[in-house]
C-alpha cells in the first residue's frame, strides 16, 4: 500500500468509512524535519541571517506507533507559522529539548525524543486510524487539526487547558507534526474541516485563527465587545489579518498598524478604515538600542485619535514584542488592555511602568487557544464569518522557501504547503457556500 492508494481512496467519491479503515498504512511516509546533530548549524549567525533552507530537510520517515486517544491522519495540506521558522534556525532554543523532556515523561511519548522532528502545526485531511478510545472520529472523516496538546492528569487544566502542566504545541514541543504525509495527533485536536474550503485553504487558518480569537475575542484574553477600538500590529499578517476580521465582525473598531500601501491595502480590502502606515509615517520608537523616545509614543498616540473620534484605544493586540510594546502601554486608555501572544521583534521588553500602574492597565498574556476557544474559531470559518488569508502555496519540496519566505517576512497572511495534495483546489464539498464567499477566501490571493 502506497500513499497514491490513500489520495485514491480521498479523491473517490464513493469511499466508505469502512473503505478507510480496511486501508494498509504504509510503513514510511514523507516528512519535513530538522536534525538532532545540526542544531549549532547557525552558531555565530544574526537571527536574520539563519537560512531554514539549509536546516529543513524531506526525509522518508517510519510511521509512528498509534497509541490511546489517538489518531493518524492522511495529511493533505499543511501551513508555515512562526513557530516552524523558530524551529528550523534552532531559536530561542533547538526543540529537541522539548522532545527529551516529552520522551521522559511515559514509555508512550518516548517516541517523540528522536534524532529528527517532523515539524508543523496545522493540517487538513482524512483520518487513517484512530486508537483505542477514540469514539467521536472514524477513518474517512474529513478534519482539520488544532495544535494543542495535554495531557488533563493535573486538575490545573480542566477549567482551561492551556493552563495544564502538561500542555505543548503538538508539531513543535512534540513530534509527528502536520508538515508531512502522515501525521500523529491526538483525537481532541481534530475538527470537522470547513466544507465550503479547498485543502490548502482549510489548513492556513489553525494556529493563527484560535490564537487570535483566544488573545482578543475569548474571556482569557481581552474580552472584545461592540465599539472597542483596537489597535491592531501587522494587521495584514499571519496573526494579525484575523484580529482584524474579528474587530470588524465583531463590531469593533480595528486601528490597523502596517508597514507599506500594499498592506493597507489588503487592510481596506477586509473591511478596516483606519490605516497607519507606519513605514510611511517614519514612526521611531527607539532612538537607539537601549533607549525610547516617548515623543514618538505620543506621536503616534495623537495619530490614533484621528481616527476614534478622539478616544484612546481599548485593546492593543500585541505580538512584535520588543520594538511596540512601550508604544503599546502608552497609547492604551486607562483601563485598557495591553495583549500579547509572542514577540517577534525580541522577548525582553521594555516599557514606562507608571503608564501602566497609575492608569490601571492590564497586560494579559496569551498562548494559543483551549479546546473550545479553537473549536468556536474553527466554527467561524465554517459558518463563512471568518476566511483563511492564504497568499501563497508551496509543494512539501519547496517547505524550505516556504519557512524562509515567512522568516524575511516576504509573506502576506499566511503560505499553504501541499502534502499528499497533489494540487489546489481540491477538497471543496459545498460549491454553494464557497461561491458566496468567494471574493473573500481569495483576497490574499489576489495581491
Amino acid at each position: 500500500m502506497t500513499v497514491k492508494d490513500i489520495l485514491a481512496a480521498i479523491q473517490s467519491p464513493d469511499s466508505t468509512s469502512e473503505d478507510f479503515a480496511a486501508l494498509q498504512i504504509p510503513e514510511s511516509y514523507r516528512a519535513i524535519t530538522v536534525h538532532k546533530d545540526e542544531t549549532e548549524m547557525f552558531a555565530g549567525l544574526a537571527t536574520r541571517d539563519k537560512d531554514p533552507r539549509k536546516s529543513i530537510h524531506l526525509d522518508e520517515v517510519p510511521l509512528p506507533e498509534l497509541g490511546p486517544g489517538e489518531a493518524l491522519v492522511a495529511v493533505m495540506a499543511s501551513s508555515v507559522n512562526y513557530n516552524s521558522v523558530w524551529t528550523s534556525i534552532f531559536e530561542p532554543l533547538s526543540t529537541f529539548g522539548f522532545l527529551e523532556r516529552y520522551g521522559r515523561t511515559n514509555e508512550l511519548a518516548k517516541r517523540h525524543d528522536l534524532p529528527y522532528h517532523i515539524i508543523g502545526s496545522d493540517l487538513a485531511g482524512v483520518v487513517l486510524r484512530t486508537g483505542p478510545g477514540v469514539n467521536a472520529w472514524r477513518p474517512g472523516d474529513e478534519v482539520v487539526a488544532h495544535c494543542l496538546s495535554v495531557e488533563l492528569e493535573s486538575s490545573d487544566g480542566h477549567n482551561d487547558t492551556m493552563l495544564d502542566p502538561e500542555q505543548r504545541i503538538w508539531g513543535f514541543e512534540t513530534n509527528f507534526g502536520g508538515l508531512a504525509e502522515i501525521a500523529l495527533v491526538k483525537s481532541n485536536q481534530l475538527m470537522p474541516k470547513p466544507d465550503h474550503l479547498s485543502w490548502e485553504e482549510a489548513a492556513a487558518p489553525g494556529l493563527v485563527n484560535s490564537t487570535a480569537y483566544r488573545q482578543l475575542v475569548s474571556r482569557n484574553g481581552a474580552g472584545m465587545k461592540q465599539g472597542d477600538n483596537v489597535l491592531i500590529w501587522g494587521a495584514s499578517g499571519g496573526l494579525g489579518s484575523y484580529a482584524t476580521q474579528f474587530a470588524l465582525a465583531g463590531g469593533a473598531n480595528p486601528i490597523c498598524v502596517v508597514s507599506s500601501e500594499q498592506k493597507a491595502d489588503i487592510c481596506r480590502s477586509m473591511g478596516a478604515e483606519a490605516i497607519i502606515d507606519r513605514s510611511a509615517e517614519g514612526y521611531k520608537f527607539w532612538k537607539d538600542e537601549t533607549t525610547q523616545d516617548p515623543k514618538e509614543w505620543k506621536r503616534f498616540g495623537k495619530r490614533i485619535r484621528e481616527f476614534t473620534d478622539g478616544e484612546d484605544i481599548d485593546i492593543v493586540f500585541e505580538h512584535p514584542g520588543r520594538e511596540t510594546f512601550g508604544a503599546s502601554v502608552f497609547v492604551t486608555r486607562k483601563g485598557g488592555t495591553i495583549t500579547t501572544c509572542a514577540s517577534t521583534s525580541g522577548y525582553m521588553h521594555e516599557y514606562d511602568n507608571r503608564y501602566l500602574w497609575m492608569s490601571l492597565k492590564r497586560i494579559i498574556g496569551s498562548h494559543f487557544a483551549n479546546y473550545r476557544e479553537a473549536w468556536e474559531a474553527n466554527r467561524l470559518i465554517a459558518k463563512g464569518k471568518i476566511h483563511p488569508t492564504l497568499s501563497k502555496v508551496y509543494s512539501l519540496e519547496d517547505t524550505g522557501q516556504a519557512a524562509y519566505d515567512v522568516h524575511r517576512n516576504l509573506h502576506q497572511g499566511k503560505v499553504g504547503v501541499l502534502c499528499m495534495a497533489p494540487e489546489e483546489g481540491l477538497g471543496v464539498r459545498d460549491h454553494e457556500k464557497r461561491a458566496k464567499h468567494i471574493d473573500a477566501i481569495n483576497r490574499f490571493r489576489n495581491i
